[in-house]
């Protein structure tokens, strides 16, 4: 069986590949020996091994080794354990992925577990169906996210501009920005980041105006001039000094520790909600976090949420209740979804989001502030992005560099981007 590995361009701190085999966690002569795979940062790591830790408190026969890597490395040590036959009991899960991975046959059905095993009847219907292929169930929601604008508000206040709020439309959101540049309060320091190679900051813009990234049968769902009107908005940024220049941009490396935020390069960045807490930790400065700005009245939904992240388990493991229990664990037991917090987004069960808020930190209820507001103004999750997507992630970045650096036009640049996009996932 061969697994094909499609990048994703994510936003979070993943530079660096890091392996913990354990870290003491996996106990010798346990009864039940299992392996559980995730991606992440320092800080998932961190929280995932207490959870670990604190079930196996609780069920002395079990042992968990964990095992951490960047986004780029995970994908390729998956692919390679599940095609050796030598796959891990318990697997983080991405939206892009599960239905790829569920239709080769290599994922457990939970839909059998569904009110023994797995009591996740709370989550609501779409929480539920968002780890469904082909109307089985692959995927346990660990939590629920949306794209997000991040803002220091010491930065904004120091400019003496109005706060980013939710509402704010895109041409109030460039006014802003250059005000807060112009300022000149903090040298070589500009209101925004440069979204124009960000894939989630381009779905929010063309979702707001009717259109998608792609069709529900794997198509381009845009067209050139939807892409070269976004190539425009953040040349007239560029323009009006609202956003960083080209060389600035550039040192952003699509994770975490290199936003705009976190070098202190701009007061805003674009990011996913469950990143938040990670974002807010890389500096003492207070950060906000608010929807992304919109077209107008007339603009339609352009964020939705969608499962941050998924638990699956392995179709071949040796302990698929032991693993189902422990998934179960994560997301619905108090000790388990203490030790995660809402590092991987906010709990899908009402009843967990309750139990957790008094104790969270205030990034953590931020967050979870967040999605409350956000819920009423969202779409409908979209359909999982076809095999060849994730190159479009970083074709889309090269591109809007050479927009940015001024190597070709906006409108020469969105007929090149679809044409490249299309022929990406035409190969697959």
């Amino acid at each position: 069986m061969t697994l094909t590995i499609d990048r994703r361009q994510l936003l979070a701190g993943m530079a660096a590949t890091v392996a913990f085999g354990g870290i003491g966690l996996a106990r010798a002569n346990a009864a039940t020996s299992m392996r559980f795979l995730w991606w992440g940062s320092k800080e998932r790591t961190d929280r995932t091994l207490a959870a670990i830790k604190a079930y196996q408190g609780k069920n002395a026969d079990v042992s968990i080794a964990g095992e951490s890597f960047g986004w780029d490395n995970y994908w390729t040590r998956l692919a390679t354990q599940t095609a050796g036959g030598n796959a891990p009991d318990l697997i983080q899960m991405d939206y892009r992925y599960i239905f790829e991975y569920a239709r080769r046959g290599t994922l457990l059905d939970f839909t059998p577990y569904m009110g023994k095993g797995l009591a996740i009847d709370d989550f609501g219907a779409p929480n539920i169906d968002s780890g469904k292929v082909d109307g089985k169930l692959y995927g346990v929601n660990l939590g629920v996210n949306s794209s997000m604008a991040a803002v220091n508000t010491v930065a904004w206040a120091e400019a003496g501009v109005e706060p980013m709020h939710d509402g704010m439309t895109w041409d109030q959101f460039a006014e802003a920005c250059a005000k807060v540049t112009a300022a000149g309060k903090r040298r070589g320091f500009y209101g925004s980041q440069d979204a124009s190679g960000v894939e989630p900051s381009f779905e929010c813009w063309l979702r707001q105006r009717g259109k998608a990234l792609y069709t529900s049968d794997g198509k381009l769902a845009f067209e050139a001039k939807d892409a070269a009107d976004w190539f425009t908005f953040w040349g007239h940024m560029r323009d009006i000094k609202a956003c960083v220049p080209a060389d600035v941009q550039a040192l952003d490396q699509l994770t975490i520790e290199t936003n705009m935020i976190a070098l202190r390069k701009a007061a805003v960045c674009f990011a996913h909600s469950n990143q938040f807490i990670a974002i807010q930790g890389l500096g003492k400065e207070k950060l906000d976090i608010f929807a992304y700005p919109n077209p107008g009245p007339d603009g339609k939904p352009g964020q939705y949420l969608k499962p941050s992240m998924l638990m699956s388990v392995s179709a071949t493991s040796a302990n698929k209740d032991a693993a189902v229990a422990f998934v179960n664990y994560l997301v619905e037991d108090p000790d388990g979804t203490k030790a995660l917090g809402v590092e991987r987004g906010v709990p899908a069960s009402a009843k967990i989001r309750e139990l957790l808020t008094p104790d969270l930190d205030a990034a953590s209820k931020q967050v979870v502030d967040y999605i409350g507001r956000l819920t009423p103004q969202v779409g409908a999750l979209p359909p999982s992005p076809p095999n060849g997507a994730g190159e479009n992630a970083f074709l889309l970045k090269k591109i809007a560099e050479e927009v940015a650096f001024g190597k070709t036009s906006a409108q020469d640049a969105g007929t090149k981007f679809v044409e490249q996009a299309a022929a990406n996932v035409t190969r697959g």
